[in-house]
């Protein structure tokens, strides 16, 4: 068999286990509601500025009672260290200078408890057309850690590295709905920040900077001061992560055994029925085994835990593909 015959069969192969793994990243198992929809249990803020209505948290402000400063909700049911956390929110701007700002803090600190002030990561979120998706870093020194679109490491220095793209900015807004509900998800795990709205990956954060990054801290939503505006929250869905070694060994687990393949796609088109007759992937720890026609092939797989739907990375003793 060609080799690069052979490199489409081994892909191809083992998208029957991303499949496995992608029904499984989808799942709402191990979610916990930390919101129950009524009333503010488990919530502190200021009862002036957060109330619920329609199933939502509300945080609105107005031109009769400016706030001065930043204020949040804060989570008190518990911290978040590594978790990934997923919600909906609505942000609208009651003013004809088109400003709202919000954000949901996370793995931070409380700096004033009486006027329920937070400082630390944040998930931010916008009216307008810039901010919503990034990481910025509240009351700390850093600001904003990602714009929108990048792939970041902070490095052991402190100092900010672009190490990539998860595509433009403005593509990115144009699938956040304005003034509207929209989904946001938050993956906290070790020293890496992920940030997604309606399924787009918006930030991927590497902090590798140890005198300032964070392992837990509080949760929290935030209100901004400013012109008057309104954000709500809804379906706040929690779920702590074991650490990366023992999420990916979990993972693997599900592919052991004997798989037949029945149908196959490679670079996005399906590959002749003839060239997946009686093909057989044993997958056995980590390694795997491809049984063809002409052969067998076989090599070693990671998982990349940190992507969504989980990604596999295959070794083929043959070659790289």
């Amino acid at each position: 068999m060609k080799k690069e015959l052979l490199a489409k069969v081994v892909t191809g192969a083992l998208l029957i286990a991303q499949t496995v793994l992608a029904a499984g990243a989808g799942a709402e198992n191990g979610f916990k509601d930390i919101f129950n929809s009524k009333d503010l249990s488990g919530w502190d803020g200021n009862p002036k500025l957060w109330s619920v209505n329609d199933g939502a948290i509300v945080g609105c402000t107005t031109a009769e009672e400016p706030i001065k400063g930043n204020t949040f909700l804060i989570w008190t049911n518990g911290t978040v260290g590594d978790f990934e956390l997923r919600c909906s929110f609505k942000i609208e701007a009651k003013n004809d200078q088109g400003f709202a700002n919000s954000g949901i803090q996370y793995r931070s600190k409380v700096l004033d408890p009486g006027n329920w002030v937070v400082g630390g990561y944040q998930a931010d979120m916008e009216a307008g057309p810039t901010y919503t998706g990034i990481l910025y870093e509240e009351r700390m020194t850093r600001g904003i850690m990602a714009a929108r679109g990048e792939k970041v490491t902070w490095d052991k220095d402190c100092k900010k590295q672009v190490t990539g793209s998860l595509g433009k900015s403005e593509d990115i807004q144009a699938a956040i709905k304005k003034a509207d509900w929209n989904d946001y998800v938050i993956v906290a795990q070790g020293n890496h920040l992920q940030h997604f709205i309606n399924g787009k990956q918006t930030v991927d954060v590497t902090d590798d900077c140890e005198a300032k990054r964070a392992t837990n801290g509080v949760l929290a939503l935030q209100l901004h001061a400013g012109q008057p505006m309104m954000v709500q929250f809804r379906n706040l869905r929690l779920k702590p992560l074991k650490n990366e070694t023992q999420s990916s060994a979990d993972e693997i687990k599900k592919l052991q055994g004997i798989w037949n393949v029945i149908a196959m796609e490679a670079n996005g088109d399906s590959l002749p029925q003839e060239e997946v007759t009686n093909i057989v992937v044993t997958i056995q720890d980590s390694g795997y085994t491809v049984k063809l026609n002409e052969g067998t092939d076989h090599g070693t797989f990671s998982i990349d835990m940190f992507s969504e739907p989980r990604q596999m990375d295959i070794h083929p003793k043959t070659g790289e593909h």
